[in-house]
């Protein structure tokens, strides 16, 4: 009898195990990043195509061809420098348009949610720099992924 019951938890353990790793794998947090700030713009599949994208003066590039048009290389300093607001992009506007590196910072009251999680991410300091970085890197290990050969 104890033996079953033992084996019943065994199995439990590894359902639970197994459920869990999985539901971590469907929270893609770079790609939920990506469609609540980026989509409006370069479009759900990232190639340029959002919904606003024809209002913009310069059309949004196709991000899943950055190392293809770097030779092969995901630029990945520049891409951060982009989104932070360190490198200026005409198509993003002027100083005056919000970067992300301010809109990414969770403990500026703006219209958009931002996943408690990430105050979790921040480590001991509860640092909002360590969150608009970790919401910044998740954003680029994201188009990673997608980048095509």
């Amino acid at each position: 009898m104890v033996k079953h019951g033992l084996k019943c938890l065994i199995v439990a353990g590894l359902a639970a195990g197994f459920a869990a790793a999985a539901q971590a794998e469907d929270a893609d947090i770079g790609r939920l990043e990506f469609q609540s700030s980026c989509a409006s713009c370069h479009g759900a599949d990232a190639r340029g195509k959002g919904p606003v994208s024809d209002q913009l003066r310069v059309s949004p590039p196709d991000l899943t061809l950055l190392a293809k048009n770097n030779n092969g290389v995901f630029p990945t300093d520049a891409l951060y420098e982009t989104i932070d607001g360190m490198k200026s992009v005409p198509a993003h506007g002027t100083r005056e348009m919000p970067i992300w590196g301010e809109r990414f910072n969770p403990i500026v009251n703006l219209p958009h949610y931002v996943d408690p999680s990430y105050w979790t991410k921040a480590g001991p300091e509860q640092s909002p720099e360590v969150v608009v970085r970790k919401r910044i890197l998740a954003v680029i290990d994201y188009l990673g992924r997608i980048q095509q050969k």
